[in-house]
């Protein structure tokens, strides 16, 4: 799907992008954009266009209806409506198959599973027409007229198949007043090659080996298991963040700012710092849409701590339809109890080394159970990763060279995911030759990610799932 969705911007963009520049007018480039972003889509996605397509005209014209309702209970039938409809359409697809194998399980019958590929970032566009809906029945921001620009909203290409999460209202404004300058040019492609080093050239290498070592498992002791989860804590890292750094560069080709959904995660001192710093547009979106509706901390304990795990339980659903994520949702749930209960303030009192200790572990732990989909590759991944298990770790990494490549790229990922390079460039960002440098190496960046890309066939892109 990656090589796919690359093969097809590359192929195309240069095209799209001449189009767009010499358009005289934002009506125009928005139509141009809304037909390559559905073009796009059907690219990868063929059947699944007319999904995607049933979700933008319901949410429109149901939304003009909505707004132009006058009566209040009447402005929340339709509310209530839009939103049942989204959520079944979710529901049905990504979790239907999911409902069925657990309710011949429990019940030993056979119901036919219904085996429905998922649609591609079908949670991340349903997200952003729900938070659509509910800014213009609060009146948060104005109801969208024009369907084409609501439609280029929705299936905005940057963004559409990974996220990240973009609020109507971030960008209402900028879908009919942006100019797109060559300084928001130039700074986008350098956003966008970063963000594609980090997929092809970080996250690839760093997958392969995890995959080696959990695609035969058994065969892996103590060691092997920790530098799996090591690999993994990194793949999953420049893999979504590499992705949001392609949206926002894109985004910024053609004049949109989309906000950042990254803030060095790893370096965070507690889980709860974490939350904020990792896809932090999902985390806000949850906030504002369930948490605070539900009352977030200003009712009783005991509401308090159901508001928490109402919304974690949600948050691990929204990942995928398997018991793991549903684990992982609960795990985090609990963590961040307890620290929000007693524990930031005991953390805060150890020596900052200890705290990032602290969260390295549990998050580390928190990608153990995400990644294992498998039940019994998880509890034997558990029990192994605590309970010594006898490996020549070097025997294995010089034996194994999937494993053994993957060295350098985990000691670049741990340098990388740290502020370093920022701290460098705001340092030296008024310095001509350090710029020019910087500029050259983002432009080698680039093209070995395409060497990489058009020499390799393992492209995993973890959050086209979602």
């Amino acid at each position: 799907m990656l090589f796919s969705s690359m093969t097809f911007i590359f192929v195309f963009l240069p095209l799209v992008l001449l189009l767009y520049f010499i358009s005289p007018n934002i009506k125009i480039k928005n139509t141009i954009l809304c037909v390559f972003s559905i073009i796009f889509y059907a690219w990868g996605e063929p059947v699944y266009i007319f999904l995607m397509l049933f979700t933008i005209i319901s949410n429109f014209f149901l939304t003009l209806k909505m707004d132009k309702a006058k009566k209040k209970n009447i402005r929340k039938n339709y509310l209530k409506l839009i939103i049942v409809i989204d959520l079944l359409v979710l529901f049905f697809f990504k979790y239907s198959n999911f409902l069925i194998d657990n309710i011949n399980n429990i019940f030993n019958i056979s119901i036919k599973s219904l085996n429905l590929a998922l649609p591609i970032g079908i949670s991340f566009y349903t997200f952003q027409t729900l938070s659509y809906v509910i800014d213009v029945y609060r009146k948060d921001t104005k109801v969208q007229k024009n369907i084409i620009n609501f439609a280029t909203y929705v299936s905005l290409f940057p963004q559409l198949v990974a996220g990240p999460i973009v609020r109507y209202q971030t960008i209402a404004d900028e879908l009919e007043n942006r100019k797109s300058t060559l300084d928001g040019v130039i700074s986008g492609i350098q956003r966008f090659s970063i963000g594609l080093g980090k997929k092809v050239i970080i996250a690839n290498s760093v997958a392969l080996a995890a995959d080696t070592i959990y695609n035969n498992i058994s065969i892996y002791g103590t060691g092997m298991l920790w530098f799996a989860i090591l690999c993994y804590t990194l793949q999953i890292y420049f893999d979504f963040s590499g992705y949001s750094d392609m949206a926002i560069g894109l985004g910024k080709i053609f004049g949109f700012n989309f906000l950042e959904n990254f803030n060095y995660p790893y370096i965070s001192d507690s889980i709860t710092e974490f939350w904020r710093r990792w896809h932090m547009s999902l985390s806000s979106w949850f906030k504002d849409y369930v948490y605070i509706p539900l009352g977030g901390n200003r009712v009783s304990k005991a509401k308090w701590y159901r508001n928490i795990f109402i919304v974690w339980l949600l948050t691990g659903l929204w990942h995928g339809a398997n018991w793991n994520y549903i684990m992982w949702g609960l795990y985090y749930g609990v963590i961040l109890v307890i620290e929000k209960q007693f524990l930031l303030n005991f953390l805060e009192k150890l020596p900052k080394l200890i705290r990032h200790l602290y969260s390295i572990f549990l998050f580390m732990l928190g990608w153990t159970i995400f990644r294992l989909e498998n039940t019994n590759d998880l509890l034997y991944a558990l029990k192994n990763m605590f309970v010594l298990k006898k490996q020549n770790v070097f025997e294995t990494l010089l034996g194994n060279i999937n494993i053994l490549q993957a060295v350098p790229y985990v000691i670049i990922g741990i340098i990388l995911s740290t502020p370093i390079i920022r701290a460098i460039n705001n340092r030296f960002r008024n310095n001509k030759i350090y710029t020019f440098i910087f500029d050259m190496a983002v432009y080698g960046i680039f093209l070995l990610s395409i060497v990489k890309l058009i020499g390799s066939t393992y492209n995993p892109f973890i959050y086209f799932r979602f």
